[in-house]
């Protein structure tokens, strides 16, 4: 039996498992994982500047394509508590990555040593496994294990914590023979399907909820094939958004309080039966639920069991992968179309295609300082349909998610329950690593893009461009918005005189010239009319320089994004609606 060090042996398994990318710091209680990774050569290896930021890396890596698993590493102590919102934001999107820290030696972790702090017990609650390995002959076991538990069931984060001397025991293990443990995921049977297809089919005005669990499934060939061959309008979530082209005729909109489209409220309010696929519910798509439940019967399907029923009882259950579920459906749709069986829908199809012709919000405006639905409908005449959208929280991301356009699966990147600010740029750099022929634009406020900003530098680093569009209102957007209801906008304003840099004008902090000390290209705009050079320029420096590029574009402090309070059927407009195609020239269907 070959004989070498547990480390050794754990960068193996990462390779017979097919997770080659890390991200991450070195550090004394790490150093003989990175000597191993070293020896080893075939471990990709980005290095962070901050260990939080490694963490988000790994998460915009996995979410890129499917099948990867990125890899956080990091040294003991304050290592491990950096990676808790990373690890947060993995496990509450179902997003596998692998966090490994160093920890002290078994001998002294009782004794409050240097950096010592019990991780495991830390991140238990935000990660379907976390372990300190006391015993070297335990590690093969526990990547395996780690592994398992990633893939299995409702994906998710792991995090293994080596003690140093742990790490350094040499153990027997033999790579030729070590194979992947066998992924379970439930599977729906055909008498469950056959149920589901009978409450659809005799329905009125049905529509399918499509969530993430479609994308994590790579499903989203067969969620088009089954909304097709039903003939059925499509409403995905934020995480599911992309998994049914914007443009498809069946794509009936977005439905909830922040991250809607008009359309799609109505249109939600209009059905009669909801079938949810790999979606959870989450609050701000559903708002208020007794308004979105209300004459409206539900099947859900999801993999994970404690989810059925965990937000509102469905009138019927399903636990099952979203890719079984639909690959299921359709076999059952194909046989009772070919058996003359299935409704014609085409009236309520048209009443969709109708909302969507005519329920759009205005994006023409030429104020200075712009205003920024006047910036999404410049994005959407810039960047191509392949172009890959990475946000995670504030006005930024909801007003993108209310104008922007998606056209496949993985091209809208978001952080969609925990929303940490400064998630967007490291996520960015992830996503590059993992895909360099697509092109990837990061959407930030100024505060977000403020939050792990030195991240930039590993951009700048390790050549991976991208574009960073950064809203600048100098506030605190979603947050002042919020107070509104306190009558307040207290502390969410950052303007102030820099007096490094008078041309501001009182909007604070000079983010072009952090990004270009960082060792990125950085760009500002002012006025809407020249929007489309900044970003033609934009792409003519990162192919120049491989580098992030920056383009800043300068807000009207004060704007408020279309929001609801309680409920679906009660959004807070605010700001003019169109009324003609000019009102809104890139909106998904010509305003009527």
């Amino acid at each position: 039996m070959p004989k070498m060090r547990a480390v050794d042996a754990a960068v193996l398994i990462l390779e017979k498992e097919g997770a080659t990318q890390a991200f991450g710091l070195p550090g004394a209680a790490i150093n003989p994982f990175y000597s191993a990774m070293r020896a080893h050569g075939g471990i990709h290896h980005v290095l962070a500047r901050h260990v939080e930021g490694a963490t988000h890396m790994a998460e915009g890596f996995t979410r890129a394509k499917a099948g990867n698993i990125g890899i956080c590493i990091g040294t003991s102590g304050p290592a491990g508590t950096d990676m808790i919102t990373g690890l947060y934001s993995a496990w509450a999107d179902s997003i596998p990555i692998l966090c490994i820290t160093g920890q002290a030696p078994v001998s002294k972790l009782h004794k409050e040593d240097f950096q010592a702090v019990d991780i495991a017990s830390i991140a238990k609650p935000v990660t379907k496994m976390a372990m300190t390995v006391l015993e070297a002959a335990q590690v093969p076991g526990a990547f395996q294990k780690a592994f398992y538990e990633m893939r299995s069931g409702r994906p998710g984060p792991v995090l293994l914590d080596l003690p140093i001397d742990v790490q350094q025991t040499v153990i027997d293990f033999d790579p030729d023979t070590y194979e992947p443990l066998q992924v379970s995921k439930p599977a729906a049977t055909r008498k469950q399907l056959a149920k589901a297809l009978d409450m659809l089919t005799a329905a009125q005005k049905p529509l399918i909820v499509a969530g993430g669990g479609i994308v994590n499934a790579d499903a989203a060939a067969e969620l088009t094939e089954l909304a097709e061959l039903l003939d059925i309008p499509v409403i995905p979530t934020l995480m599911g958004w992309g998994t049914i082209p914007d443009d498809h005729r069946l794509m009936a909109g977005m439905v909830g309080l922040q991250t809607s489209h008009r359309y799609g409220n109505a249109t939600m309010l209009e059905s009669d039966f909801v079938l949810g696929v790999g979606n959870r519910w989450a609050n701000r798509h559903t708002g208020a639920l007794e308004v979105y439940t209300k004459d409206r019967t539900f099947v859900h399907i999801d993999i994970e069991p404690t989810q059925i029923g965990r937000v509102f009882a469905p009138d019927f259950g399903i636990v099952s992968d979203a890719g079984a579920a639909l690959r299921g459906l359709i076999e059952l749709a194909r046989e009772r179309k070919a058996a003359g069986t299935l409704p014609d829908r085409s009236e309520w199809v048209a009443s969709c295609i109708q909302r969507k012709a005519t329920l759009q919000r205005k994006t023409h405006f030429d104020t200075v300082p712009m205003k920024p639905q006047r910036v999404y409908e410049e994005m959407n005449k810039a960047f191509s349909r392949d172009t890959r959208y990475v946000s995670t929280i504030g006005l930024s991301q909801i007003a993108g998610a209310q104008f922007l356009h998606v056209y496949q699966a993985r091209n809208w990147i978001n952080c969609g329950q925990a929303g940490p600010l400064g998630w967007t740029g490291p996520a960015a750099l992830g996503v590059v690593q993992a895909d360099r022929s697509v092109p990837v634009v990061a959407l930030s406020g100024d505060y977000d893009f403020q939050f792990m900003i030195e991240e930039l530098a590993v951009g700048a680093q390790f050549k991976l461009p991208y574009i960073h569009v950064v809203v600048n209102n100098s506030y605190l957007g979603l947050i002042r918005q919020a107070q509104r209801n306190f009558e307040m906008d207290y502390h969410v304003s950052l303007a102030f005189e820099n007096v490094n840099s008078p041309e501001l004008e009182g909007y604070g902090v000079d983010h072009l010239k952090v990004a270009e000390g960082l060792g990125c290209k950085a760009i500002r705009v002012r006025e809407a009319d020249d929007l489309q050079a900044a970003f033609e320029k934009a792409r003519a420096l990162m192919a120049e320089y491989s580098v992030p590029v920056v383009v800043e574009i300068i807000l009207e402090k004060v704007t408020n994004i279309a929001m609801g309070g309680a409920g679906i059927d009660a959004i807070n407009e605010f700001e003019d609606l169109a009324i003609s195609a000019a009102d809104a020239p890139t909106a998904i269907a010509a305003i009527a």
